[in-house]
C-alpha cells in the first residue's frame, strides 16, 4: 500500500468522503484515534469538508444534533470504535428523539485484526442499535461510496434519523479505482392518512379541541398553516414540553407549551375534548409517579391523528383547511412585537429572563438547558424578535453547550444563546473549547444555582422522605462549588460572573455585541 493514492487509484476513505460531499454533507464533528487515521487523511486531502475537533464524543454528537436540527441537513460524525461511540450515546440519544439526520462514521479494527480481541475490541453494532434508524458495517472498498450513500439516504429518511456507518481500518486505506461518488436518493416526505373528515367534524363541532404540535407543523410554511387553523377553528395550539426546534416571536402565530409536571399537563388538557396530534405522539408524563397518571390525555378526550413524524405535515394542514372553506392565508394570531422592561435588585431566575426577552436579537437561536432555572423564559420572549428556539428533547443532559456549537457552525451569521444549567453543563464542558477554536457567535448564561434542582423537586414529588444531609449531598454542587469563569477562560472563552439584575443587564448586552463564544456565570 502506498502512502498516498495515484492519480489512478483512491483509497477507500477518500471513496467515502467524496460520496458525502457529493450528498451535501460537507460538515464532519470528529474526535478520531489510531483506528481513523487514514480517514482523518482523506479528510486533510478534501478541503470542501470542514472539520470541527470536539474533546470528547458527547461534545461531537451533540454539535451534530444542534447542526442538523438548524441546517436541515445531516453532518457525518468521526468516532473512535465501540468507546468513542459509547461515550456520544447519551447524545445520540437526544438526537433520535428531536429526529435529527446524522450519519455516523465510527472507526473499526481492521478486519484481519478483529479476531484477536484486542484491548479496544467492542461490540459497535450493539452500542450503535438503540439509537440508530439504520446500521452497516462495511465489508468492501470497493462499495465504500455506495455504502455512503445509503447511509446518507438512510439518515435523511422520514423526519430524519442517525444512520451508523461502521468503517474497519484496513478498508479505509485500501486503494481503489477512482470513480464518481455515489448519489443518495432524493428524501420525500410520506403522504398523510389521517381521516380528514373526522378531525374537521371535531374542529367544527363547537368542543374544545387541541393541537398537539411538534416537528414540521412549528417551522416555516408548517407553523403558518397551523396558526390559519387554530385563529379559524378556536382550537388551541399547544406545542409538546420539549421541541427539537420551533419559530417563535414577534410576528409568528402564538404556541402554549404543555407543562412539563404531569399534574399540571393533566390539568392544562382537561378542558379538552378532542385532541389532534400533529407531527407527535399522545402525551404521557416523563416519570411514573405514585398516584398520578402517566398517560396524560384525560378521559372522555378523543384522539385524533392528522400526521406522524415524516408525513408531509404542510400538505395536511393544506388538504384540512380546504375540507374546512378556511382559506390558507389571513389572521395566523401572530404575536405583536414587545421587549420586556428590564428588572433591578437581586439577580433571580425571572431578572434573567427579563434581560434575555429585552435584548434577544433579531433571528437568534436559543438553545435551552436552563431546566428549573428557565422556567419563566417562554414567557420573557414570546414577543421578542423572531427567533429559533432548540430544546432538550430526550431528556439526557449534556446537550445544551454541544448542541448551541452545532447550531452555531450550521447558521454562522446568526447569534447563538445557549440558557445553561449549571449541573448539566459539567456534563460536555469540553465544548467549549471548540466553540473557542471556531471562533463562534455563542453567548451562554449559566444558571448556577449550585445544584440539581430538578431533581430535589422530584424527590419530594416521587413520594420519597424528606431528604437528609447524604441524600442533599447527591443533589448538590458545593464542597467545592464550581467557578465557571475560571473553566471557561481556561478554554478560551471570554467570562464573567454576576450576582445582580443590574450586573446581569450590562453583561447580557456586552456579550451580544461582542463577536466570538462568551459566558455569564449567573448566580442565584
Amino acid at each position: 500500500m502506498s502512502a498516498q493514492p495515484d492519480s489512478t487509484n483512491i483509497t477507500g476513505a477518500d471513496a467515502l468522503i467524496a460520496t458525502l460531499l457529493h450528498n451535501d454533507v460537507d460538515t464532519c464533528f470528529t474526535n478520531p484515534g489510531t483506528s481513523e487515521m487514514h480517514f482523518v487523511a482523506a479528510l486533510d486531502r478534501e478541503p470542501q469538508m470542514r472539520c470541527v475537533l470536539g474533546l470528547f464524543e458527547g461534545g461531537v454528537t451533540g454539535a451534530a444534533d444542534g447542526y442538523a436540527r438548524m441546517a436541515g441537513k445531516p453532518a457525518c460524525t468521526l468516532l473512535h470504535l465501540g468507546p468513542g461511540l459509547a461515550n456520544g450515546l447519551a447524545n445520540l440519544h437526544n438526537a433520535r428523539r428531536a429526529h435529527s439526520p446524522m450519519v455516523n462514521v465510527v472507526g473499526e479494527h481492521a478486519t484481519y485484526h478483529r479476531r484477536l480481541d484486542a484491548p479496544l475490541t467492542a461490540d459497535i453494532e450493539g452500542f450503535a442499535r438503540p439509537v440508530s434508524g439504520w446500521i452497516r458495517t462495511c465489508s468492501s472498498a470497493e462499495h465504500l461510496a455506495s455504502d455512503g450513500a445509503a447511509a446518507v439516504a438512510a439518515a435523511r429518511q422520514g423526519a430524519g434519523q442517525i444512520s451508523t456507518l461502521i468503517l474497519p481500518a484496513d478498508l479505509a486505506w485500501s486503494e481503489r479505482s477512482a470513480q464518481a461518488p455515489e448519489s443518495a436518493p432524493a428524501h420525500q416526505l410520506r403522504p398523510h392518512r389521517a381521516d380528514l373528515t373526522a378531525i374537521a367534524g371535531a374542529l367544527s363541532s363547537g368542543e374544545p379541541v387541541a393541537l398537539l404540535v411538534n416537528g414540521r407543523a412549528v417551522i416555516g410554511e408548517g407553523l403558518e398553516l397551523l396558526g390559519r387553523l387554530a385563529q379559524a377553528t378556536g382550537a388551541t395550539a399547544i406545542g409538546d414540553t420539549f421541541i427539537s426546534r420551533v419559530e417563535r416571536g414577534a410576528g409568528r402565530p402564538a404556541i402554549r407549551r404543555l407543562p412539563y409536571f404531569a399534574e399540571q399537563a393533566i390539568e392544562t388538557l382537561s378542558a379538552y375534548r378532542h385532541l389532534v396530534l400533529i407531527d407527535t405522539q399522545a402525551p404521557v408524563s416523563f416519570f411514573a409517579y405514585p398516584g398520578v397518571p402517566s398517560e396524560l390525555t384525560p378521559a372522555g378526550c378523543t384522539v385524533h391523528r392528522l400526521t406522524e413524524p415524516g408525513d408531509d405535515t404542510p400538505a395536511a394542514l393544506r388538504e384540512l383547511l380546504a375540507v374546512l372553506g378556511v382559506p390558507e392565508v389571513g389572521d395566523r394570531g401572530a404575536i405583536s412585537a414587545h421587549r420586556p422592561d428590564l428588572v433591578r435588585g437581586p439577580l433571580n431566575p425571572a431578572a434573567i429572563a427579563a434581560a434575555v426577552g429585552h435584548y434577544l436579537p433579531e433571528h437568534a437561536i436559543v438553545v435551552n438547558e436552563a431546566a428549573t432555572g428557565g422556567f419563566g423564559m417562554p414567557g420573557a420572549t414570546i414577543a421578542s424578535p423572531p427567533h429559533d428556539w432548540l430544546d432538550l428533547t430526550g431528556g439526557a443532559i449534556g446537550m445544551g453547550i454541544p448542541a448551541a456549537t452545532g447550531a452555531a457552525i450550521a447558521c454562522p451569521d446568526r447569534r447563538v444563546i445557549n440558557l445553561q444549567a449549571d449541573g448539566s453543563a459539567m456534563y460536555t464542558l469540553q465544548a467549549l473549547w471548540t466553540q473557542a477554536r471556531e471562533q463562534l457567535d455563542v453567548t451562554t448564561i449559566i444558571f448556577a444555582n449550585r445544584a440539581y434542582a430538578i431533581l430535589q423537586v422530584e424527590f419530594a414529588r416521587v413520594g420519597a422522605h424528606n431528604p437528609g444531609r447524604r441524600a442533599m449531598d447527591m443533589m448538590s454542587l458545593d464542597r467545592p462549588e464550581l467557578d465557571f469563569v475560571a473553566l471557561a477562560t481556561g478554554m478560551g472563552v471570554a467570562a464573567e460572573r454576576v450576582t445582580t439584575a443590574e450586573d446581569m443587564n450590562a453583561a447580557l448586552a456586552r456579550c451580544l455585541e461582542t463577536p466570538g463564544p462568551n459566558l455569564i456565570e449567573a448566580i442565584i
